[in-house]
C-alpha cells in the first residue's frame, strides 16, 4: 500500500481520502469494506501531513532579504 502512495500528490490523495469519508459517513458499506477504507483513509491521512510537512519546510526555508528580494535559506 505504501507503494501506491509514495506516487500519489497531495492532492490526490486528499481527493481520495475524501471520498473514503463520504463513503464512511454514508453508512452503507458492509463492516469489513468499512475497516478497510478507514485504514486506507489513515495511511492517506498520514501521507497528507507528510506532504504538507515537506511543503511547509520548502516555504519555511525560502527568506525575505532587507532589500525584499527573496533567498533560499539551506534547511537543517
Amino acid at each position: 500500500m505504501s507503494d501506491t502512495l509514495s506516487s500519489l500528490s497531495f492532492e490526490e490523495a486528499l481527493g481520495e481520502l475524501e471520498k473514503i469519508v463520504r463513503g464512511l459517513e454514508g453508512g452503507q458499506q458492509k463492516l469489513e469494506d468499512a475497516i478497510a477504507s478507514y485504514e486506507r483513509g489513515a495511511a492517506l491521512r498520514r501521507h497528507c501531513e507528510t506532504k504538507l510537512g515537506e511543503a511547509e519546510a520548502r516555504v519555511q526555508a525560502i527568506v525575505e532579504r532587507a532589500d525584499g528580494s527573496l533567498a533560499l535559506q539551506k534547511l537543517d
